[in-house]
């Protein structure tokens, strides 16, 4: 179940004058090269079955920062640089940025379509065709007599999927007058097109072809007489489509212009001389005063504030279950520390665990607009019902085995090379008894009308064999123990492979591998404190957990996205998603640790703000989305444009909330 890419690139340069001869493609699941335009003769093999995918798709306690007394102009300097001064900066910057963006992108008398002089959406309105986002509108001209036409399409990314009729398209009544019939095609992957005459029931032509959004094409279907009598499919470009990247490119450059910004306000602040300007140009005596008051805790010097980043801490579920782990061993060990009994904190683990399944079933099921809802229908898993189950199982697994963490690591015998995953090993066998019955239900669980160890997404895919097998084991187990109607009804599946059987991608097969990677943030955090304060240890081992991780991914997947002993599988949430994104996880850390811990050359704005409270900003997304300010009726709903100008406000604003509640020390926990 491959996720939609939100926009297509095209062939923006595809002449306009004559159609371009195609040659048959490479070989399943190797790139192929873009054509402006494309030719077959009758028997032309060329197109293949694309290779698409199937079922696709540290809260870290940071080492302390450095300590700095100055006073003068350079605790100024410092002061300038902190968190309250940066942080405010960084949160009007980006609101100035999002502001910018929808200035720029704003519905107008420039839209998507205007930037190259490209025609309405309804570029023939005889044929009653009104193209939609990511669409582009085909003409089909038979100039054939005697024989009715059928267009069947696939998209090369649907792996081993059937044709799909597109349209019928009738016999040219007389010589030299083509029958034309207009149909809707998808630019969101490239196309894969086949003629058959509808008749006899055989194949006319077969092509290739990346269509560009809003496009308009003719695919001129006729006879060839160069001695030997042929069928030629000429696709020729009568409207060039329109740069759907433009709206992320200016939006990219306007967010790359604040960073320039920021930076270089940075170093001017840290720079005596600018600061001595400054004082001088404001009113020194003023500069002083503000100085002397605020250092006067601390006799003239300035302290810089203590603080623990939160990385990878954003709405991408993957990464906050890897650091959720991170986060349960690092504030465990703390409570642990200060005297808590383990039966009292397993009590407040239930009850957290508990709330967080109650807000996640609540959230998922908002019919508000449709009436008082059924307990029949309502959806059981969810985000938050994950998150709930899987901080219960690695919490309690964590708080069984807990041991004291040695003082200073580097001086004790016991701190050897891997005291981080010795002291627990009774963790890990467990887990990887988990691991091992994620195995065994996913590949040996008879699955009624299922091939066992099925993996892929049912529907049109393979060839239309299995199209009730959606999910295999996984998807089978949910509607067994759960019922088809408290699953996920509408699963990303759907519009690529047509599947029609419900699926839940935060399903109960799938918790078995979010629990993984949880402990594999665990381990994350066990890292950070085993070894605090010493940066090239943590270092080699975020290093070293990076490239197992990454190597695991490789021998699962056979560096291929269909072809492996184990794909990488969102929905599925199978071993080799789960060992590729921990492995960039731990890549993530590796980058973040040296340069927000250990220089502290970033504190983390204005994502810190956010990650303070992630449960509210969750929720409050998700029951206000569709709320003004965060959303407001468009002038052009399948404008990317807009879409993107109504997004970067939305999550604007919800900085600014983070922000707001931050200074004013409002946390929701949980």
């Amino acid at each position: 179940m491959q996720g939609r890419r939100a926009l297509a690139s095209f062939l923006a340069s595809s002449p306009r004058a004559g159609p371009i001869m195609a040659r048959p493609g490479p070989a399943p699941g190797f790139p192929r090269p873009r054509l402006p335009g494309a030719s077959a003769s009758r028997g032309d093999s060329g197109g293949g079955d694309g290779s698409g995918g199937g079922m696709t798709g540290a809260r870290a306690s940071a080492a302390e920062q450095r300590r700095a007394g100055r006073g003068g102009q350079a605790g100024a300097a410092e002061r300038s640089a902190g968190m309250s001064g940066a942080g405010r900066a960084l949160v009007v910057l980006l609101l100035a940025a999002s502001v910018l963006s929808a200035a720029l992108l704003a519905p107008g008398g420039s839209s998507e379509r205007d930037a190259q002089a490209a025609p309405p959406r309804d570029l023939d309105k005889k044929r009653h065709v009104e193209l939609k986002m990511d669409q582009a509108l085909l003409l089909i001209h038979n100039e054939l007599l005697g024989a009715n036409l059928t267009v069947y399409w696939k998209s090369e990314c649907c792996y081993h999927c059937l044709f799909q009729v597109l349209v019928n398209v009738p016999q040219s009544p007389k010589a030299g007058k083509p029958s034309v019939a207009a149909a809707s095609v998808s630019t969101q992957h490239g196309a894969i097109l086949q003629l058959n005459d509808t008749l006899e029931e055989k194949e006319v032509c077969r092509l290739e072809y990346r269509f560009g959004e809003f496009g308009n094409y003719s695919l001129l279907v006729k006879n060839i007489h160069n001695g030997v009598s042929e069928i030629a499919c000429d696709l020729a470009v009568n409207e060039d489509p329109v740069d759907s990247n433009l709206p992320v490119s200016i939006a990219f450059l306007i967010g790359l212009a604040v960073i320039i910004v920021i930076s270089f306000l940075r170093l001017l602040l840290s720079l005596d001389d600018f600061n001595s300007w400054i004082s001088k140009a404001i009113s020194s005596r003023e500069t002083d005063r503000l100085i002397n008051s605020d250092c006067s805790h601390t006799h003239g010097l300035c302290q810089l504030w203590r603080r623990k980043i939160l990385v990878l801490q954003t709405r991408k579920l993957e990464w906050f279950v890897f650091i959720m782990g991170s986060s349960i061993f690092l504030s465990m060990t703390s409570v642990l520390q200060r005297g808590c009994s383990k039966f009292r904190l397993l009590g407040k683990i239930a009850w957290r665990s508990f709330l967080l399944i109650c807000i996640g079933i609540i959230i998922v099921n908002p019919n508000y607009c449709l009436g008082p809802l059924s307990w029949d229908k309502v959806r059981i898993p969810g985000v938050l019902q994950r998150l709930g189950v899987t901080y219960f199982v690695v919490a309690v697994l964590e708080l069984l085995f807990a041991k004291p963490v040695p003082e200073h690591c580097a001086s004790e015998r016991s701190c050897l090379s891997l005291r981080d995953i010795t002291s627990s090993w009774p963790q890990w066998l467990l887990i990887l008894a988990l691991e091992g019955l994620w195995l065994g239900l996913t590949f040996l669980l008879p699955v009624p009308g299922c091939p066992t160890g099925y993996l892929g997404p049912g529907g049109i895919g393979d060839f239309g064999k299995y199209p009730n097998c959606t999910g295999g084991a996984a998807g089978y187990i949910d509607r067994l123990l759960l019922g088809d109607d408290h699953l996920y009804q509408h699963p990303s599946s759907t519009v690529l492979y047509h599947t029609e059987v419900a699926y839940d991608p935060e399903g109960i097969l799938g918790t078995i591998n979010s629990i993984v990677m949880a402990f594999l943030g665990v381990q994350a955090g066990k890292i950070l404190l085993y070894y605090k304060a010493q940066t090239k240890d943590i270092l080699i081992r975020f290093t070293a957990w990076c490239c197992i991780l990454g190597l695991i991914s490789v021998v699962l997947t056979k560096v291929s996205e269909n072809e492996g002993f184990i794909p990488v599988n969102k929905n599925l949430w199978s071993l080799s998603y789960v060992t590729t994104l921990s492995s960039f996880a731990f890549f993530i850390l590796l980058v973040l640790y040296p340069v927000v811990d250990v220089k502290g050359l970033w504190t983390g704005t204005p994502f810190f703000y956010p990650g303070m409270n992630s449960i509210l900003v969750y929720v409050g997304h998700e029951v206000f989305e569709n709320y003004f300010p965060f959303q407001w009726k468009l002038k052009d709903n399948q404008s990317h444009k807009e879409h993107l100008t109504q997004n970067l406000i939305a999550t604007a604003l919800w900085v600014l909330i983070a922000y707001i509640l931050y200074r004013k020390k409002i946390f929701w926990k949980i």
